[in-house]
């Protein structure tokens, strides 16, 4: 499996858009600032938003698509299934399995 996400900070101020094939242990390195970047500089760590894809071409097409949009368009897509911002990383027992 392959992810396309949504991460932001807790005041919900920076979205950054990324993908990997490991969104359990992508959102540990998030939240424990272990690859240093923009995701650290900004302090995002708060996952609000993915998607599933089988194939890593659609998981980067939903990417680039995603970055492209305005930031009224992301935040209509996350609250399209988070409507209060929650952080996801702790409600989806997918997340958590290994």
């Amino acid at each position: 499996m392959y992810f396309t996400y949504i991460i932001t900070n807790k005041i919900n101020t920076v979205l950054y858009t990324g993908v990997t094939n490991n969104l359990q242990r992508r959102m540990f390195e998030h939240k424990n600032k272990i690859i240093s970047g923009f995701s650290s500089k900004y302090n995002l760590n708060k996952l609000v938003w993915y998607q599933e894809f089988n194939e890593i071409n659609d998981a980067l097409s939903a990417e680039k698509r995603v970055k492209g949009w305005t930031r009224q368009k992301k935040n209509n897509l996350i609250e399209l299934l988070n409507p209060n911002w929650r952080d996801l990383s702790f409600g989806d027992p997918s997340l958590h399995s290994g």
